[in-house]
Formats: C-alpha cells, structure tokens, sequence
C-alpha cells in the first residue's frame, strides 16, 4: 500500500522476514541490487556503493530493463540505528527518505516514508514506482529463504 499526501509518500509492507534481513537488503550493496529498481529499472551489483554512517552515502546506477540511458542516484545517511531505522536523504532535491523496520509475528512491518518530494515524484506513477520496488524487496528477500 502507497499512500501520496501532498510533498509526502509513505509504503507499508508485511516483509516475511526478520528485521535484520531487511536491514541487510536496505545497507547492503548486493541487497540493493537485488531490489531497488523494482520493476522499472535494472541496477548493476558493481555500480552500489555503501558507506554505511551518518554523512556517509550510497550510490547506485540504474538502467531501463529495455536499453536507453541510465542514471546515478546518490543519498547521504541521515542517520543509523540498526535494524530498525535508516533515514537518508538525496542532496540534490532535498527529498528524505525514513526506513522503518518493526518485528510483526512472523516477519516485519515496514514502512518508507519520503518526505519534500520534489513536484515530478508527487504523482501516482511514484506512488506505483515505490510500490513496486517493495514488490521486488519481498520477491528477493522470499528466494532469499529458499
């Protein structure tokens, strides 16, 4: 579920896993790779990179899954405060990003919430496009139990 709120965009999940799978898919380079794109991109494991700390960033390349150029996204840590809290921000628009990871039963609830979108990410296709990138965590985070 995606909810848009004017400059805000908030997804919750039910993860089938622990929190700290979560945690490692989010801070991890190959975690990010597996899921990041979601379905609308592609991101080469060799383009992530994790400087997990407070002022540190994390990058990453991501590609259409049919060709066309791709782009680097860049965020810097916000703050850490593993496994549950992650906020990151990406410098050039201002947009802040709070990862929230919560034990729920068997698994954990998560919650992204994105906070001074910029006016082109404050549309339903964004809302879809983070939808489908939680899509692609739970898929990753399934195989990864098999």
């Amino acid at each position: 579920m995606s909810e848009l709120r004017g400059d805000e965009l908030i997804a919750r999940r039910h993860l089938s896993a622990e929190p700290a799978r979560v945690w490692t898919a989010f801070t991890s380079p190959g975690g990010i790779a597996a899921f990041w794109g979601g379905s609308h991109a592609v991101v080469p494991p060799s383009s992530v990179l994790v400087d997990l700390r407070p002022g540190g960033e994390f990058a990453l390349d991501t590609w259409p899954p049919g060709g066309g150029p791709g782009r680097r996204l860049r965020f810097v840590y916000v703050s850490i405060a593993a496994p549950h809290d992650l906020v990151f921000d990406e410098p050039v628009t201002g947009l802040r990003t709070t990862v929230t990871l919560r034990p729920d039963g068997d698994g954990t609830h998560l919650t992204v919430h994105q906070r001074r979108l910029p006016p082109e990410l404050r549309t339903a296709q964004a809302a879809d496009g983070l939808a489908s990138i939680l899509d692609a965590l739970a898929a990753h985070l399934s195989e990864a139990i098999k």
